[in-house]
């Protein structure tokens, strides 16, 4: 538990319209390390404290749009490149709040041993300068 105080707020989203960037902040101004989960998904973690303090996501309207399936999924190809333990704590944040409120983290199987984790954006209202 977190001492009083230091529990995460309220996450802060900043939409920029121009870039179609969606900017999350769970701890504003905490220095943090950006990691590449694919070309559109930059998550920005507290290594030393195992905490995420954002999440940056590029091309927002695309990763949020629905098809006729469901959801769009996109494979976090920047996992591979990163150390056994990097991993599992990307992976462990990703599965819990707030970033699992934000991305539904699943796998796609092209066969019985091969695994690709994804990630589909949960549609968020993008809040508008007058909010």
């Amino acid at each position: 538990n977190a001492p009083e105080g230091e529990e995460m707020s309220k996450p802060i989203f900043n939409y920029d319209e121009e870039s179609d960037t969606l900017y999350v902040s769970f701890i504003p101004g905490e220095v943090a390390t950006g990691i590449a989960l694919n070309d559109h998904m930059l998550l920005r973690l507290n290594i030393s404290e195992q905490r995420v303090v954002g999440l940056t996501l590029l091309n927002y309207s695309i990763l949020a749009q629905s098809t006729e399936a469901g959801p769009r999924s996109f494979p976090l190809t920047g996992l591979p490149q990163l150390s056994p333990a990097s991993r599992d704590l990307v992976l462990e944040v990703l599965r819990r709040p707030p970033v699992s409120e934000l991305l539904f983290l699943s796998a796609y199987t092209p066969s019985l041993v091969d695994m690709v984790p994804i990630a589909s954006v949960q549609p968020i209202p993008v809040a508008t300068a007058n909010d």
